[in-house]
């Protein structure tokens, strides 16, 4: 119920020796048959980090340093999907190209400038995540060549498509307590194996 007034609550000087609480669950281990969802960032729970077109690339690094985070949806004022932006496509080829192609300095490029168009993002459906296993998903990211893939669910009235979920290599690395920041390194799921069996 809301007071009309709210009186202060009375604060006392910190006892020596306090610590910080560690978060109570970090990401969940995981083994190869464990289900996809349990290595899925869900984005009801997690907020996405996103970003305009219209910011520099030194803008969208500084976001990404500042979320922790390798992707960034291109999000429209509306908040509509325009595109994705992974740490891959600020170093990578399209920029040097582009560079190359118009002249100009890196810091001039935008986010739209080299972003991943939304008609070229591919997706899973959550239906078929909620199927699957964490060697499916793997076996996806190693097939498509990429660090990420998204999940989109549906608005149970309107039937709309938003996203869910994020997967990454990184996470899913961390979550099986593999060595390796990206699944590029090892090419088989026996490879993987060996490395879960060190």
């Amino acid at each position: 119920m809301e007071r009309v007034v709210y009186k202060p609550l009375s604060m006392a000087r910190m006892h020596p020796g306090v610590v910080v609480q560690p978060p109570l669950a970090g990401p969940k281990p995981i083994r190869l048959d464990s289900p996809a969802v349990e290595a899925m960032t869900d984005l009801r729970l997690v907020a996405a980090a996103t970003i305009r077109g219209s910011a520099t690339i030194p803008e969208a690094n500084r976001t990404m340093i500042a979320r922790g985070v390798r992707l960034l949806f291109v999000v429209a004022v509306t908040g509509v999907v325009e595109g994705l932006l992974t740490a891959h496509d600020i170093v990578g080829e399209k920029a040097v190209n582009l560079l190359h192609d118009r002249g100009g300095r890196h810091q001039e490029l935008t986010v739209t400038d080299i972003m991943v168009p939304h008609g070229a993002i591919e997706v899973l459906d959550i239906v078929d995540v909620m199927r699957a296993e964490v060697g499916h998903v793997i076996a996806t990211l190693k097939e498509s060549n990429r660090q990420h893939a998204l999940v989109v669910d549906r608005d149970r009235l309107t039937r709309e498509e938003f996203v869910r979920g994020i997967f990454s290599a990184t996470q899913i690395g961390r979550q099986l307590g593999m060595p390796i920041a990206t699944f590029d390194v090892a090419h088989t799921f026996a490879e993987i194996e060996a490395e879960l069996a060190r």
